[in-house]
């Protein structure tokens, strides 16, 4: 007589098929790698030495610009959270008011929240999985959301910058610069530098 296999069991939520929560997310193990949690998913951020450079580029960029204008805002990213609608992200550069800051480390929290950024940045890794949800995905999820300015960069073939900014419920397009050209911006506050630099080496 055939054996008749036992019933299928429901995969337990959150393990092995998913949907994930905020508590898989903290559970994982700290390995140096980055994850992001959107509509109830785990997902690995890409990154490699012109990628991080790029970032680390950005903030110094506008670390610099914000020191000269006298804003008070703090620019961090990379291990800080920002939730949004679908769940939680990890801009690889944003920049909040000091105070907001203040606030959080004061706390001891490391998320914030959509309304809280002035700006969100995104290095595009091209052929990943990722480059899809930064382009699409996050377009609408950080409009949504509320961050008041995005930027998309890109690397290749050279450096290139796409300024989107909150109109109504959604974006537009304000600035795009490729190297050897001049992003010039009165906000979040007065900037002004060229692409190229997010290349360069210290």
């Amino acid at each position: 007589m055939p054996t008749v296999p036992p019933p299928a069991q429901p995969a337990a939520a959150g393990h092995p098929h998913g949907p994930y929560t905020l508590y898989d997310l903290d559970a994982l193990p700290d390995e140096g790698r980055r994850h992001e949690l959107a509509d109830g998913w785990l997902a690995e951020l890409p990154g490699d030495l012109w990628h991080d450079n790029a970032a680390d580029r950005l903030r110094g960029v506008l670390r610099d610009a914000a020191q000269r204008a006298g804003a008070d805002v703090h620019v961090a990213g990379g291990a800080q959270d920002v939730t949004t609608p679908a769940g939680v992200r990890k801009p690889d550069v944003f920049v909040v008011d000091r105070d907001v800051a203040r606030t959080a480390l004061e706390r001891r929290t490391r998320t914030y929240y959509g309304p809280d950024l002035l700006l969100a940045a995104e290095v595009v890794t091209p052929r990943t999985a990722s480059e899809r949800t930064d382009r699409v995905g996050k377009v609408a999820e950080y409009a949504a959301a509320g961050i008041r300015h995005y930027w998309l960069v890109d690397l290749e073939p050279r450096p290139a910058v796409t300024v989107l900014e909150l109109d109504g419920a959604a974006y537009r397009v304000r600035r795009r610069a490729r190297a050897g050209e001049t992003v010039a911006l009165d906000a979040p506050f007065p900037l002004a530098f060229d692409p190229a630099r997010l290349s360069e080496l210290e």
